[in-house]
C-alpha cells in the first residue's frame, strides 16, 4: 500500500482492515474480513495498530500490494483511520451501500458471504 505518493509494492501482501463496531454491520464487516483471510484472498490486519501508529503495522501496510477497507456504515471509520495515517489509493467497501441497513441487518452467512464476494473481487 502506498503512503503519500509512494507506489504500491508489487508482490506485497493484500491486507484487509475492517470495522468491528458495535452495530450489526460492524460485526458483518469483521466476519467478512476473517472469511477473506480464511479463503486466501487477503489477510486481515490490525486497524488499532494503524490508529496507534505502531511502527511495524504501518511499515507492513506500506509494503502491501493492495489494501481493502471494509466499513459498516457511512461513518467510514476504517477509511478515516487509514487516511489519517497517510494511506491513499486503497479499496473501500461500505456495507450500507450494499443495501444492508445499520441496526436492521441480519448477521447471517448470506450477508457475510455477499461482503466476502465483493471484497475478494476488490482485492484481485
Amino acid at each position: 500500500m502506498s503512503q503519500g505518493n509512494s507506489s504500491l509494492c508489487s508482490g506485497g501482501p493484500k491486507l484487509v482492515f475492517a470495522c468491528s463496531g458495535a452495530a450489526d454491520v460492524g460485526e458483518i464487516a469483521d466476519r467478512a474480513a476473517r472469511k477473506i483471510t480464511k479463503n486466501g484472498s487477503g489477510s486481515m490486519f490490525c486497524l488499532a495498530g494503524i490508529g496507534g501508529k505502531i511502527a511495524g503495522i504501518i511499515k507492513k501496510t506500506q509494503a502491501a500490494s493492495k489494501v481493502l477497507a471494509i466499513d459498516g456504515c457511512e461513518l467510514d471509520c476504517v477509511k478515516s483511520c487509514l487516511q489519517q495515517a497517510g494511506f491513499v489509493g486503497f479499496e473501500h467497501l461500505r456495507i450500507t451501500d450494499m443495501g444492508m441497513q445499520k441496526g436492521q441487518a441480519a448477521i447471517n452467512d448470506e450477508n457475510v458471504a455477499r461482503v466476502v464476494q465483493h471484497g475478494a473481487a476488490l482485492l484481485t
